[in-house]
């Protein structure tokens, strides 16, 4: 008896189907046997990410995010691994048009789809200004640059205390914005306030920053980004950037909101020590 197409199609679809599911059980195998490799983190994010596209509408988003961890698995393991820098920044992309498709954020707590576009641009310049010469990234950097709060890299909200006192009361911490570029991370200004796209992130009786006394961390000064949980600082997720000029201490909004920060820091210190700041500042003010 002779198939018809559409049955061939079923027929190839589940065979497809139970390949890269077969493939997802050997790449986490892989990570078990050598946990410490990039590349086999990587390779089990891909394969995650495809199987995403082929599950049924409610098991997607929890297979995206399972992938999501493993790109950021491989880039913590190595900051300059362009494939997993780029590769979580199509990942992101693609949450954030299944998001919006199905009508934006079902949980007031979800990430708007305008957010991810954003995270996944950072991403993709990153890996762009990592590989300048890869048509690919440029290809993906022209799509997605315009979705970058430009002239900056990145635009949020931290919780700082006051400039100069990095062990300060809880109650002297104020939340307010953060701009990130090839130079830095800074306070934003009021004046500055303006012009700076308004983070959707932002809350009522958020403090602007006077221009006298502003935290600011140069590229160069920068020693190490890390996690951090003391009592010294207040409830959150706490944020380390060691400096030459001693440690400096921010709260970000939440856990997600964190790892947000410590990519995108240690990603524009890793695009700096491999000499390739003028190629993120092309995309960021060019």
């Amino acid at each position: 008896m002779t198939s018809s197409p559409l049955e061939m199609y079923c027929y190839r679809y589940e065979v497809y189907g139970i390949l890269i599911l077969q493939a997802t059980k050997n790449y986490e195998k892989a990570v078990q046997l050598n946990w410490n490799s990039p590349q086999a983190l990587n390779n089990w994010g891909l394969a995650l990410q495809e199987l995403s596209s082929i599950v049924p509408a409610r098991e997607k988003q929890t297979i995206v995010k399972t992938a999501i961890s493993k790109f950021r698995a491989a880039i913590q393991l190595q900051f300059d691994f362009h494939r997993a820098i780029y590769n979580l920044g199509t990942v992101l992309y693609g949450l954030a048009e299944d998001t919006l498709r199905t009508g934006g954020e079902a949980n007031p707590k979800d990430v708007s789809p305008n957010e991810l576009y954003s995270q996944s641009a950072i991403y993709i310049a990153a890996a762009h200004a990592l590989k300048p010469n890869y048509s690919v990234y440029s290809s993906a950097l022209r799509l997605v640059r315009s979705m970058l709060p430009l002239p900056y890299l990145k635009v949020g909200y931290l919780t700082a205390p006051p400039a100069g006192e990095p062990i300060a009361p809880h109650g002297d911490w104020k939340r307010s914005q953060f701009v990130l570029n090839h130079e830095g991370l800074q306070q934003a200004r009021i004046s500055e306030q303006k012009q700076v796209p308004q983070s959707l992130s932002s809350r009522p009786g958020d403090v602007p920053n006077s221009d006298k006394r502003l935290i600011k961390v140069d590229v160069p000064d920068i020693i190490f980004v890390s996690a951090c949980a003391d009592l010294t600082l207040p409830p959150g997720a706490g944020l380390c950037i060691d400096t030459i000029h001693g440690p400096i201490f921010l709260v970000a909004d939440s856990w997600e909101s964190l790892d947000g920060w410590l990519d995108a820091i240690r990603l524009v210190y890793t695009i700096y020590a491999r000499g390739k700041s003028e190629v993120l500042a092309g995309i960021v003010t060019g």
